[in-house]
């Protein structure tokens, strides 16, 4: 039987910010999320990149990892029974460049009954087709999410509701920066991606696309816009690695989220 995707409340992680579980000893005060979505996970284990980087711009950073994880296997080895002793209910984040291997992942995930969903991520530049296939491959049980950058949020997603996606949701856009005069490439993020995070929400909205919103979300206000715009929920990330101390320029910690 199909599961409903629904949110009891609007907010949650971005994948990659909180692990690949929820954490009580994180801090983070959980029980204002909606979900949990875990960081990105491929059916093989991954490596980290050999020069990983971050580099700071005005108003955010750009992250070069690599993306490493264990591999779905270990992670169901270790993660699986707390995903279904948690108090949220979990969305896993899949890399989903091969149709196939993410055929395989999802199918693997279908009878554990506290994954609410699926987040389908996928390589820079991957075809349109190779994303709409992984829709047809992985079809099933559970609700697929398709991460997408935000030129094919407008230009694929209503192709992909009209196929039986659940949502859309707004992945981390990537940049590059020059660091000791070489050309470092690496996803994005920070305050300044919001405004055009929120413009990308609210087309999408009048597409009547079911959007997640996400990039530059950081306060309490950000969420509210998003929503406010026509998302059906809201992911923020990087706001969640300051400090509980620490003040974010003008924007009092009481203000941020969560």
């Amino acid at each position: 039987m199909k599961r409903d995707l629904y949110f009891s409340k609007p907010i949650m992680n971005a994948a990659g910010s909180l692990g690949f579980a929820p954490d009580p000893r994180s801090g983070i005060p959980l029980d204002s999320f909606g979900a949990f979505i875990t960081n990105p996970i491929s059916l093989r284990p991954r490596l980290p990149t050999a020069q990983p980087a971050l580099i700071q711009f005005p108003g955010g950073f750009l992250l070069h990892t690599g993306l490493p994880n264990p591999g779905l296997s270990s992670v169901l080895k270790k993660h699986a029974a707390r995903w279904n002793r948690a108090d949220l209910p979990i969305i896993v984040n899949l890399m989903a460049d091969r149709p196939e291997e993410a055929q395989q992942m999802v199918r693997s995930l279908e009878n554990i009954e506290n994954v609410m969903a699926v987040e389908l991520g996928f390589a820079p530049l991957l075809t349109d087709d190779i994303i709409l296939l992984n829709l047809e491959m992985c079809a099933g049980e559970l609700p697929l999410i398709f991460s997408l950058p935000t030129e094919q949020v407008l230009s694929l997603g209503s192709r992909l509701i009209q196929g039986g996606a659940a949502a859309i949701s707004i992945s981390s856009p990537r940049g590059a920066l020059m660091n000791n005069n070489e050309m470092v490439t690496g996803r994005l993020y920070g305050r300044s991606l919001f405004p055009r995070s929120l413009d990308i929400v609210r087309s999408a909205a009048i597409l009547e696309i079911p959007v997640i919103g996400a990039g530059g979300v950081w306060t309490e206000k950000d969420a509210a816009d998003m929503l406010l715009a026509g998302a059906m929920a809201v992911e923020t990330d990087a706001q969640l690695w300051v400090p509980k101390d620490a003040s974010a320029e003008s924007t009092s910690r009481s203000n941020v989220i969560p």
